[in-house]
């Protein structure tokens, strides 16, 4: 017991540290610069964060609201030649400078009939007449949840509308229960938001990708939405859960519910064994692995991503720039692949390159197809027989 102790305390400690350095703080205050070469992403916002007046440049702060809220919002990204790829470069000070740092050019807080005019704007000028939602991850500010996609659709370069769903973080290190708990108070929400999307007749497609805890709003979300439809609407067409911090018990349950046949959606699995943010998570969890950390060549995981039907992309090759390793999916190749995938229309997991085969990670396809490691000329046997997912329950595996 209490070398469990000082092992949550001390990957706290490093938790503490790497979020207490440069947090951006009041970054949403509109700037009308414009730099020569900058590029802006214009997203419409639906949170369930109640909005504040103080400090300016904030506008949503961490605390629940009761139903919906909307904004409009503009981000300003640098020139390519003046940032890397995957990622966010923040102002020193507010406001920043648009040649060099992530600005807001416009930042409008909506009601609900603002907002689905300037989304039919939005969608009317899209070719694709796809959506993108993104679900954020815990521990995010409003202002890192909208800079984060920003960065993410402007380095994708897929035609999609973006549509950021941003519930209740705190942004602190230690209010991990809170915003647990901000996660299920926004369940309803999100599926309000999806099926929104999904009975606008000029939508074609909608895509979602979420992260870390933002990952249990998105598929509870879909989970019910499934459970109440008799499964998930034609419209929603991939499904990528990044680091997902969800115990791998609770998933098997969830995911049986959406992938209920051949018609249901793609879902794509990012996984990354050295994530050090859900390495804490699983030792607050007695030990329980969580899903965006496990090794998806090992039983009981391997069996249970197949049955599943789940696509996996294992990451743990990938260095990044991030200390906890938290955030690949964000990274260069990855993001890149992704948009790539959004752009031409095919799902994640059809028979051509996988995006473990594009950046040099494990691809592990869904239905038993052998997994392939790219960089490493090797490749892993089949599974044998392995138990229904949504009947029985596999035993407890080692930590991974």
């Amino acid at each position: 017991m209490a070398a469990r102790l000082l092992r949550i305390l001390g990957v706290t400690t490093a938790l503490l540290l790497v979020g207490c350095a440069g947090r951006p703080v009041g970054n949403l205050v509109e700037v009308s610069a414009t730099a020569d070469g900058a590029s802006t992403v214009d997203m419409l916002v639906a949170t369930t964060r109640a909005p504040v007046s103080d400090p300016s440049g904030v506008l949503f702060g961490g605390e629940r609201a009761h139903g919906l809220k909307f904004a409009d919002i503009s981000v300003s990204i640098p020139p390519d030649a003046n940032r890397k790829i995957g990622d966010i470069q923040w102002p020193s000070h507010s406001p920043g400078d648009p040649s060099r740092d992530f600005v807001a050019h416009r930042v409008q807080a909506y009601d609900l009939a603002g907002i689905r005019a300037d989304f039919d704007k939005r969608l009317a000028a899209s070719k694709s007449k796809q959506v993108l939602v993104f679900v954020h991850g815990y521990n995010t500010r409003f202002e890192e949840a909208v800079f984060r996609f920003a960065q993410v659709v402007h380095d994708s370069k897929a035609d999609v509308v973006p549509v950021l769903f941003t519930w209740p973080s705190r942004g602190q290190a230690l209010s991990y229960f809170y915003d647990r708990d901000s996660a299920v108070y926004s369940r309803d929400a999100l599926e309000d938001v999806l099926a929104a999307l999904v009975a606008n007749p000029k939508v074609r497609k909608v895509a979602i990708l979420a992260h870390s805890m933002g990952n249990y709003v998105t598929v509870e979300a879909l989970r019910q939405m499934a459970i109440r439809d008799k499964g998930l609407p034609a419209k929603v067409t991939d499904i990528m859960l990044a680091s997902p911090d969800i115990d791998v018990d609770v998933f098997r349950r969830q995911i049986a519910e959406i992938e209920q046949n051949d018609k249901a959606p793609p879902v794509t699995l990012f996984v990354s064994q050295d994530d050090v943010a859900l390495s804490l998570s699983k030792m607050l969890f007695g030990d329980e692995p969580r899903l965006g950390a496990v090794n998806p060549t090992v039983e009981p995981y391997r069996g249970i991503l197949e049955k599943a039907h789940v696509h996996v992309v294992d990451l743990t090759k990938i260095h990044t720039d991030d200390a906890l390793n938290h955030g690949k999916f964000a990274s260069s190749d990855v993001v890149v692949a992704i948009g790539n995938r959004l752009a031409t229309g095919q799902p994640l997991t059809d028979g051509k390159a996988t995006i473990g085969e594009t950046v040099g990670a494990i691809a592990i396809n869904a239905a038993g197809v052998t997994a392939k490691v790219t960089q490493a000329a090797t490749s892993f046997s089949e599974p044998g027989a392995e138990k229904s997912i949504d009947t029985e329950d596999p035993p407890k595996a080692a930590s991974p």
